[in-house]
């Protein structure tokens, strides 16, 4: 009968020493997949092949098929950023427009590149002019324009919106910044201890994205206390890699349940808030409504 491995170091040990029980039962955090795909990550292909193939056609031809070359490079960086971007925008309810159109400006690199990669293999002007339009289209019609509008933004101060962002922007890199370190420990049930903290984590910092109103309750958690999870996650990373210390590693992930815990109690805190605000609203309406003569039924219970 075949059996499972497991040892000291397997990341589905369960009887690791310093290992937390509170990961038990549930159920890994989701890979993150890279919006950008293989596509965005092929376009690096024809700038390499354009430099190549811009030796041997003397000096001047040289230099425009390295600035081709460049332009497209430039224009597969665009494309990548963009479709992230693009990703990030739709994962939020209430996101605003990239500031910068990624996606429409690769484009244009494209069909300027495409003009460059003519004249460096003598094709004359007009039919390398045409050649880049072309380019240019196909671009857009692979991957689309970038989000020219804003949503969910109706009735949101946009300065409070822009405060909001902040804090995100500083939360998002604290994560980051976790996940970069954790690398360093090589342990995989730690990262998905880890992950499984970051989704609460973010599911706070979504909760204070629809209601910037949220923000005071929760700046302390998206700011102080992920700055400080950050810090110490550093901190093991380095110890458990030296030394594999497996109280150290029994400390950190009691560290991340605590996180987790308080987390989650926040961002419930935070709803129950908006679900006492939005009773309060409905309660002044009916009063307004009754002083004006017009009677609600009350909704029949079942």
């Amino acid at each position: 009968m075949a059996q499972r491995y497991g040892g000291k170091y397997s990341p589905e040990d369960e009887t690791a020493p310093g290992a937390s029980s509170k990961p038990r039962g549930l159920m890994p955090a989701p890979a993150q997949v890279d919006p950008a795909g293989l596509r965005s990550n092929l376009m690096f292909l024809p700038p390499l092949a354009l430099a190549l193939t811009a030796f041997g056609e003397g000096p001047a031809l040289l230099a425009t098929g390295l600035v081709g070359a460049a332009v497209w490079a430039l224009a597969a960086v665009l494309t990548r950023e963009g479709l992230r971007a693009e990703a990030a925008f739709h994962d939020r309810k209430i996101a605003r427009r990239p500031a910068l159109p990624r996606k429409i400006l690769a484009s244009v690199a494209v069909a300027a590149g495409a003009i460059l990669a003519g004249v460096t293999h003598q094709t004359d002007i007009l039919s390398s002019v045409i050649y880049g339009v072309i380019a240019g289209g196909l671009h857009l019609a692979a991957f689309g324009l970038d989000p020219l509008r804003s949503k969910g933004m109706e009735g949101i101060d946009t300065f409070q919106q822009d405060r909001v962002a902040r804090v995100v922007d500083e939360a998002e890199k604290y994560l980051r910044e976790m996940s970069d370190a954790l690398l360093r420990a090589n342990d995989r049930k730690m990262e998905t201890r880890l992950a499984q903290f970051q989704t609460k984590a973010r599911t706070l910092i979504r909760t204070v994205e629809e209601d910037p109103r949220d923000l005071t309750a929760a700046r302390r958690y998206l700011g102080v206390y992920l700055m400080g999870a950050r810090d110490a996650t550093i901190k093991f990373a380095d110890i458990y890699a030296r030394t594999r210390d497996a109280q150290a590693r029994a400390g950190y992930a009691a560290l991340l349940d605590d996180l987790e815990q308080n987390f989650d109690a926040r961002t419930q805190a935070l709803l129950l808030d908006d679900r006492s605000d939005l009773n309060v609203e409905i309660d002044v309406l009916r009063d307004r409504l009754k002083r004006e003569g017009v009677h609600i039924a009350p909704p029949k219970t079942r």
